[in-house]
């Protein structure tokens, strides 16, 4: 019989997990969000065009990505907490030398290489050890640990934007590199939990077929140690390339709309210090979606795959508004509208994966996609620049944006209808087992 310290304890030390990895989220995103305030420093410190040092962002991002799988394998061998502490000293490496400034290659190696594989071995097991300390509720644990990236995010602009000004770009490097060793502390504070997965492993004891000779004993036994290699097979289940393909149609929108948001308002008239209010409305909505929607998540009044088909409707409604706006009210509103229902699908997303694949191959599956998922965000803003160059207006970009996220719900629903078929069939399979007298007459014995 499953001993009840198997499950996931759905609090207690896991909220200590929890506010460590919020600290996680705003250390790693929030840095990588804000790190635009340094983009004219470094190009006029080394008189570069404005393409060549953007690469210092895109390198950061792709290794983000692509580090994932990395991470995640990693996880599985050692542990989340080991992962998480070499990320913060991958990442306060990067800042450091990038403090010396020698050459645009030198950047790019050190806060573009370096730091990206510290925001990848920091921001992936933090945001995995977090499902694995909860199950039901799980999704506001999500929720609570990704909002540290608005709430950083928020204080992060006015802070570096002063360390600038203050210590120029190579000390303001240097002092967020000393910062960003904390991610250490929260590392340590991550405890591995050993018997997480046994919970969600009772779980798939219906997809075993009748007579196998498997007992319940022996499934319970199977802990998390005794996966030790990352599992690659997964992109031959159904339902996880179902759900890695929305992930690429959903990052091919979700970069579009912070890039053009800006561009779009200035070709309203807009002033400048109004049109920098709207990205500070779209931090403070995003940190009330996430905890709203985690909160709401975790009343489980909605299965989290429909909560997250509904958002995603709904953000592609307010994309699909918002270029109708021709002023700056109208613009805030819709802006506001996108925010608060991206903090939704943001707070879900990652739930619903390990509600896909299941807790013993979540780490694996987390890894993997992400780096499916970056091909979306690698082609999306590219192909929005194009669709807006044709067209000669902003607006084209947020049309292309939510008309690729109501094709990637299309994915979700196809999902959900497979899930619920293969639930159906596992009933079916099942129902004849649950006589335990296979005679009528025997049930007559019984009652005299």
């Amino acid at each position: 019989m499953q001993t009840k310290d198997s499950n996931p304890p759905d609090g207690g030390y896991g909220w200590v997990v929890v506010v460590s990895a919020f600290m996680v989220m705003g250390l790693t995103a929030a840095v990588l969000k804000t790190f635009g305030l340094f983009f004219v420093e470094i190009q006029q410190h080394f008189d570069e065009l404005a393409s060549t040092t953007s690469w210092i962002t895109s390198i950061t991002i792709a290794i983000f990505h692509l580090g994932a799988p990395i991470a995640s394998s990693l996880c599985v061998r050692y542990t989340h907490r080991a992962v998480v502490i070499t990320g913060g000293l991958l990442a306060f490496s990067g800042m450091a030398l990038g403090f010396l400034g020698l050459s645009m290659v030198w950047m790019y190696a050190t806060t573009g290489f370096l730091q990206g594989l510290g925001i990848s071995f920091s921001w992936t097991p933090a945001i995995s050890i977090v499902s694995h300390y909860f199950s039901k509720k799980r999704a506001l644990a999500n929720a609570i640990a990704s909002a540290g990236e608005c709430a950083f995010a928020f204080t992060f602009g006015p802070f570096f934007q002063w360390l600038i000004s203050q210590y120029g770009w190579k000390g303001a490097l240097l002092i967020i590199g000393g910062i960003q060793l904390n991610i250490c502390v929260c590392g340590v504070l991550m405890r591995p939990l050993a018997s997480s997965c046994l919970l969600e492993s009772s779980h798939s004891e219906t997809e075993t077929p009748p007579g196998n000779g498997a007992s319940r004993t022996d499934k319970e036994d199977k802990s998390p140690i005794t996966h030790k290699t990352f599992n690659w097979m997964l992109v031959r289940r159904p339902e996880f390339v179902l759900y890695a393909i929305f992930g690429i149609l959903a990052a091919m929108s979700f970069f579009v709309p912070p890039l053009f948001l800006v561009p779009l308002s200035y070709s309203l008239g807009i002033d400048e210090s109004w049109t920098a209010s709207l990205l500070s409305i779209l931090a403070m909505v995003d940190f009330a979606g996430r905890l709203l929607c985690g909160w709401y998540a975790n009343l489980h009044v909605t299965k989290t795959v429909h909560l997250l088909t509904m958002t995603i409707t709904l953000i592609s409604t307010s994309l699909m508004l918002l270029p109708l706006a021709n002023n700056y009210l109208c613009l805030a509103i819709f802006t506001g509208f996108y925010g608060f229902f991206f903090g939704t699908t943001v707070a879900v997303h990652i739930t619903v994966l390990a509600d896909v694949v299941g807790m013993p191959d979540f780490d694996s599956a987390l890894g993997l996609f992400m780096l499916i998922r970056s091909t979306g965000g690698f082609v999306g803003p590219p192909l929005a620049g194009l669709i807006v160059d044709m067209a000669g207006d902003y607006r084209a970009g947020f049309y292309m944006a939510g008309a690729t996220l109501v094709l990637s719900a299309g994915f979700l629903v196809t999902l959900d209808q497979l899930q619920q078929r293969k639930q159906r069939g596992s009933q079916t399979k099942t129902k004849p087992e649950k006589s335990a007298l296979p005679y009528p007459s025997l049930h007559l014995l019984k009652l005299q």
